[in-house]
């Protein structure tokens, strides 16, 4: 038998429901209606007093039910409202949704269908490079960084902030060093002693780790890396600067280990890569974000960590 999930994923294939958020706005909305109205829906009562729209649909409405369910990420305001394909997509829907009803249908299911539809269809968006002349280059960095952190909060147990800190680690590396050193790229899930790696990074005398939530094990790391003698550098967030500095000083290792800042890491070689120019720095960190989207298709399986600018 098909399962009402099974039917739903087959009406938004055969109606391209995906290709658009106002299609998905309509099936999110009228869920939502039927739930606080019941089943069956009259298709023409609702509509505006007009006829020229779907009352009550607007990107406000789905962004509410969103917010039910913990997404807070917006799908602008008027998506769906004045589109006349929004009235067919309306009456399409109702009827589906009418002859789910007549089978029996849990409506609160079919809602986390579409919020999950919604939430997939963010995630897949790149994240935007907001770099330009005039704007430090802390800043960038520290917004891209926000964006990394609002989606990480949306998708339960993705580690999508410390993926983009080791590339973004990794680009400056491979912008800075050029040929003279290879910089060797691993997914952000490898395990760096599983592969014989002192750290993300192994630079010369150097093991690099890149971290958004500095431990208790990776301070042990760069102990060991120590006893090994090899200068353990830790890559942070500024949330994870004072946690990083507290750890290291509690075991007695503060002044063995370099902790440096993301946006300063990567602002000072801009600045110079850039001769100090204004549009050289932004220049220079737009090159880093193209070597930061090649190692993405090269290293993960999921394009929407790419940076679009």
């Amino acid at each position: 038998m098909t399962s009402v999930l099974e039917k739903l994923q087959a009406f938004v294939e055969e109606h391209r429901f995906a290709r658009s958020k106002g299609a998905l706005n309509v099936g999110l909305v009228m869920t939502r209606r039927a739930r606080e109205k019941g089943l069956p829906l009259d298709p023409a009562a609702q509509l505006s007093p007009s006829g020229g729209q779907v009352a009550g649909l607007n990107g406000d409405a789905g962004n509410r039910i969103l917010r039910d369910y913990g997404v807070t990420r917006s799908m602008g305001t008027e998506v769906g409202r004045t589109n006349r394909g929004s009235i067919d997509n309306m009456r399409r829907y109702v009827a589906f949704l009418n002859e789910l009803g007549a089978e029996g249908v849990n409506l609160e299911e079919v809602e986390r269908f579409w919020v999950d539809l919604f939430r997939a269809r963010f995630a897949s968006a790149p994240f935007k490079f907001r770099g330009e002349i005039g704007v430090s280059i802390e800043s960038v960095v520290r917004d891209l960084l926000s964006q990394a952190e609002s989606r990480q909060r949306e998708m339960s147990g993705a580690m999508i902030v410390g993926t983009m800190l080791q590339h973004l680690v990794g680009a400056k590396l491979e912008e800075v060093l050029g040929d003279r050193v290879t910089v060797i790229h691993h997914s952000a899930n490898t395990n760096d002693a599983g592969h014989g790696r002192g750290g993300d990074f192994d630079i010369g005398d150097a093991a690099i780790h890149v971290t958004a939530t500095p431990s208790e094990a990776l301070i042990r790391k760069c102990t060991a890396n120590v006893q090994a003698g090899v200068r353990p550098i830790i890559v942070t967030t500024p949330k994870g600067m004072p946690l990083a500095e507290g750890l290291s000083a509690v075991v007695g290792v503060r002044d063995r280990i370099e902790i440096l800042e993301i946006g300063q890491f990567l602002s000072a070689n801009a600045h110079e890569l850039g001769l100090f120019a204004a549009r050289g720095a932004t220049a220079a960190l737009e090159r880093i974000v193209d070597r930061y989207n090649n190692i993405i298709d090269t290293c993960e399986n999921d394009p929407s960590l790419r940076i679009a600018r």
